[in-house]
């Protein structure tokens, strides 16, 4: 006879091996642990084979066998949440709040001119936003708390989440005019950094835990968001990266200067939407992740903002880029 495993097997075969545990299974799927054994056993029996080692081992851990039907009970899953956020979308009408969450990478620039233009067209739909750093954004949207996300993706291999690329961002190494790595006036060595004071902003989602980004200092001090960094590096107590949109103004006014520091690497950081696959935004989430795209795909390539950075003095910097 052949096997039969049903949905629910598969997704609790699926959360045991993303846990590393029956125990974190138990919590992640508010069920007894001894349920989860029980679960686990009797897809092995259906299957006629072992899918976690246990023997001498503190945790379970996967077998040959496992791993290969991991990759199965993935995308079975997946095409579930497939087919349950297409029937919400044929059910869902007009949201009455839409929750967002905003990656500090986005443009200022663009968020306003988006939300003025949902003002007019969504008068009943209250929007409720939340601004933070790093890994917030993917957080909010993955524990439901927002609808949507726009900003960077630090797990684009999350089968829960819907990720789709809308457009990208910069981030610049900055110091205050007076500080001694911007008066120096010339293109910058790594040696010239090591001794000096980085601003580095610390992920409260625990997403980018053990990982540092373009920390090339050996003294660090550390911030809870950008808002803060930004503000020590005006006052002249360290340098750092900060996004082009947040610092626009003050390379235009001279208050900040660009450091011309080559092993700081200034690619474009990609910023996308964000949304949970089972439930997919509505009519007005659905606009606004548009009119986002619309805005930031016409932000310019790395070159062209860099041309246009080094004529900062002649020319405006563009209000979408960055």
């Amino acid at each position: 006879m052949q096997p039969n495993p049903t949905l629910d097997q598969l997704q609790v075969f699926k959360v045991v091996a993303e846990e590393g545990s029956f125990s974190g299974a138990s919590r992640a799927l508010n069920r007894a642990q001894s349920v989860i054994s029980y679960t686990i056993a009797n897809l092995e029996a259906q299957l006629e084979l072992q899918l976690f080692e246990r023997t001498g081992l503190r945790q379970p851990r996967l077998t040959e066998a496992g791993k290969t039907l991991l990759q199965d009970a993935r995308r079975l899953l997946g095409d579930l949440d497939t087919i349950r956020a297409r029937v919400a979308g044929l059910k869902q009408g007009l949201e009455a709040e839409l929750s967002i969450a905003l990656s500090v990478m986005v443009p200022s620039a663009a968020v306003i001119q988006v939300l003025h233009a949902f003002k007019v067209h969504f008068p009943s739909v209250a929007p409720v936003l939340n601004v933070g750093e790093l890994g917030m954004v993917m957080n909010m949207v993955r524990d439901g708390t927002a609808s949507i996300g726009i900003g960077t993706a630090l797990d684009e291999n999350d089968d829960r989440l819907e990720i789709e690329r809308i457009g990208h961002s910069f981030m610049l190494p900055v110091a205050a005019q007076d500080h001694p790595l911007a008066m120096l006036n010339r293109p910058l060595a790594l040696a010239d950094v090591r001794e000096e004071t980085q601003l580095v902003v610390t992920d409260a989602s625990g997403l980018t835990k053990g990982r540092d980004f373009n920390v090339l200092s050996y003294h660090t001090w550390r911030v809870g968001d950008i808002a803060t960094k930004h503000e020590l590096i005006r006052n002249g107590l360290g340098w750092g990266g900060l996004p082009a949109a947040v610092v626009r103004d003050d390379l235009r006014s001279g208050r900040l200067v660009h450091l011309d520091l080559k092993a700081y690497e200034q690619g474009e950081y990609p910023l996308y939407a964000i949304h949970r696959r089972a439930f997919p935004p509505g009519p007005a989430g659905r606009w606004m992740i548009d009119q986002f795209r619309e805005i930031l795909s016409r932000c310019p390539s790395k070159h062209e903002f860099n041309s246009r950075l080094e004529a900062l003095r002649e020319a405006d910097l563009p209000q979408a880029a960055e």
